[in-house]
């Protein structure tokens, strides 16, 4: 599990102290820098990132306000060196709160907080059951939701969080697509669009560059469009 990682803060040698410190943790991968939330809140229109490093006092918009303005925010770790913004930035939801100058020890711990909470979000067990096999995905931060696996029509990516659609009902689940879709039989599954994946069996009809599963209309990605059709006519 590898998270993207971005540090967001005006001061160069602070930058670089996060930017050593992530060097160290294979987990981890820096994806960029910024020294103002403006330029940071612009690549995050077009990106996704697993984790923000951010400062508080910046230039034009603070840590806190850009904080504020994103809809659907990353795991947010603030990098500080003023202690008084921290019962603030908790009522924000940020992961943890790093008052300057930070210790690797401090930072790791950090992390390692997160890639625990990576990890039990989105889980998905298997159950040992041959004759119906099936799986559980974690709904939220403690229930466990059984699905069968011939039950799952499609799963539809959500950034960060997947739709999974079966003939009984539709579950939302902290976990990338990609993930979601290795962690299934590849004989019954196959990805068929950035974002989406479905089920073989449920294909009614292939048209062109489409398909339909439950008289709706899927569209198949051109760089996925010649393995999709191989494999579902294939296997009708």
């Amino acid at each position: 599990m590898e998270l993207k990682v971005i540090i967001v803060d005006d001061e160069p040698l602070a930058i670089n102290v996060i930017k050593n410190y992530i060097e160290q943790v294979k987990e981890l991968e820096l994806v960029d820098t910024f020294s103002n939330a403006v330029d940071a809140s612009t690549y995050l229109q077009s990106h996704s990132v697993d984790i923000i490093f951010l400062d508080i006092n910046m230039p034009i918009l603070d840590g806190l306000e850009f904080l504020k303005t994103l809809h659907e925010a990353p795991m947010i770790v603030i990098t500080t060196a003023h202690e008084e913004f921290a019962l603030e930035s908790y009522d924000l939801e940020v992961i943890d709160y790093l008052v300057k100058p930070i210790p690797f020890p401090r930072f790791l711990k950090s992390v390692n907080r997160i890639l625990k909470l990576k990890k039990s979000h989105g889980t998905v067990e298997r159950t040992s059951n041959n004759d119906h096999p099936s799986i559980f995905v974690k709904v939220d931060k403690k229930k466990l939701q059984k699905i069968y696996l011939d039950e799952i029509v499609v799963v539809e990516s959500l950034k960060d969080y997947i739709r999974i659609k079966t003939t009984t009902g539709k579950y939302i689940v902290h976990k990338t697509l990609s993930s979601f879709t290795e962690e299934l039989p590849a004989d019954q599954f196959i990805r068929i669009h950035r974002s989406f994946t479905i089920c073989i069996d449920k294909v009614q009809v292939v048209e062109g560059n489409s398909l339909e599963i439950d008289n709706t209309r899927y569209t198949i990605g051109r760089s996925y469009l010649n393995d999709v059709k191989a494999k579902i006519l294939n296997t009708q």
